[in-house]
């Protein structure tokens, strides 16, 4: 399958995604949330909709309250994503749909990962993490990436 079969076998899923949100989310967004995701190793399924729009609205809101501003400015985008992603990955591990031996290939997820001053460096070979480990660590990395970077967008409360 090449890329641009994945792209449309996504499409239904994007539009769900933006339904269900009722907003005038760019579907570009949605499509990055997801090519993510599948970056991960993760593959994408009709019954995560729900699930997806949830960890969109949920980190969109934590990124507005956290700096008092109405939309998430472009030079947050990428942290937006990977907090959902990381959102997401925990969500469905922790509802026991998902581990690192069974449905999810941290292998292809990624050896290192690295924003800004922030590297995460998965072991390999002899002495290596668990794969359940590297996804732990992976999944942390995902849920906390970017919050430093909040504070050149912070308003002032009055």
């Amino acid at each position: 399958m090449d890329n641009s079969d994945e792209k449309e076998d996504l499409k239904p899923i994007i539009e769900n995604i933006v339904k269900m949100l009722n907003e005038s989310l760019e579907e570009l967004f949605v499509s990055k949330v997801l090519q993510r995701l599948i970056s991960f190793g993760y593959t994408i399924k009709e019954e995560d909709t729900f699930t997806i729009a949830f960890c969109i609205q949920k980190v969109e809101n934590h990124i507005k309250s956290s700096c008092n501003i109405s939309s998430i400015p472009d030079e947050l985008i990428e942290i937006a994503v990977d907090r959902i992603c990381g959102e997401f990955l925990f969500s469905k591990k922790q509802s026991g749909k998902l581990d690192a031996e069974n449905g999810f290939d941290i292998e292809t997820a990624l050896k290192q990962v690295q924003v800004g001053d922030t590297n995460i460096t998965f072991a390999v070979g002899e002495g290596a993490e668990t794969l359940e480990t590297k996804l732990n660590s992976l999944i942390t990395y995902l849920l906390n990436a970017g919050e430093s970077d909040f504070i050149c967008y912070r308003k002032i409360k009055w």
